[in-house]
C-alpha cells in the first residue's frame, strides 16, 4: 500500500511539472503572437492614415485655390505701388531738355508713359511674387495642389467652349477657370460655358 501510494505521488508530481512546463512554454509564444497582433495593427492603422492624408478633396482643393488667387491679387497692390515710386523716384530726377524729343514724344510725356510702365511691370510681377509666398506657406501640400491643379485643368480643357467659336467681341467667359473657388462657382461656370455655346452654335435670330 506504501509503495502504491508513493507511485501515485511521484505521478501526480510529474504530471504537475509537465503541466506547468507546457504553459511557460505556451506563453512566450502567446505574448509573440499577440505583440505581432497589435504590431500589424498599428501599422494598418498609420498606413491607413498617411492614405487618408495623402488625399486632398475636391472642396478643400477649391478653397486653397481660392486662396492662392487672393494671395496673387493682394501682392499686385504693393508692388504696382512700389514699381509706381521707384519710375518716379528715377524718371524724376533725370534732366529734361524741352527742346529735345524723345522717340518723337515731349521729354515730360515720354518719362510719363516710362513711369506707367513701372507700374505696369510691378502689376505683372505682383502675382508671380504672392504665388511664390503661397507656394512656401504650403509646401507641405505642395505635391497634392499640383496633382489637382492636373485634374483640375483637365476638366476645363474638357468642358470649357472650344475657342474656335470664341467671338471678338463677346469673349468666352472665365476660359481658364481661375475665378472657380468653389464647388457651387464651379457649377456656375459649367452653365455659362454652356449659354455661351449655346449663343454660338445657335445664334438669335
Amino acid at each position: 500500500m506504501n509503495a502504491l501510494a508513493r507511485s501515485s505521488n511521484n505521478a501526480l508530481r510529474l504530471s504537475q511539472r509537465h503541466s506547468l512546463s507546457s504553459k511557460l512554454l505556451k506563453s512566450p509564444a502567446r505574448s509573440r503572437f499577440q505583440s505581432t497582433k497589435s504590431g500589424n495593427a498599428s501599422k494598418s492603422s498609420s498606413n491607413a492614415g498617411s492614405t487618408s492624408e495623402e488625399h486632398l478633396s475636391w472642396p478643400e482643393y477649391l478653397k486653397i485655390r481660392k486662396q492662392r488667387r487672393t494671395w496673387q491679387n493682394v501682392m499686385a497692390v504693393p508692388t504696382s505701388l512700389l514699381g509706381l515710386f521707384g519710375g518716379v523716384t528715377y524718371f524724376g530726377s533725370l534732366e529734361t531738355d524741352p527742346t529735345k524729343p524723345i522717340l518723337g514724344l515731349d521729354p515730360f510725356m515720354a518719362y510719363g508713359i516710362c513711369t506707367v510702365a513701372t507700374m505696369g511691370v510691378g502689376y505683372l510681377v505682383g502675382p508671380s511674387i504672392g504665388n511664390a509666398m503661397w507656394r512656401f506657406s504650403n509646401r507641405r501640400t505642395a505635391h497634392l495642389i499640383d496633382a489637382r491643379d492636373r485634374e483640375f485643368y483637365k476638366h476645363i480643357a474638357k468642358n470649357r467652349v472650344d475657342p474656335s467659336l470664341q467671338n471678338p467681341t463677346s469673349p468666352i467667359p472665365d476660359f481658364y477657370g481661375e475665378k472657380i473657388g468653389s464647388l457651387a462657382q464651379y457649377r456656375r461656370w459649367l452653365r455659362d460655358q454652356a449659354k455661351y455655346k449655346k449663343r454660338m452654335v445657335l445664334p438669335e435670330d
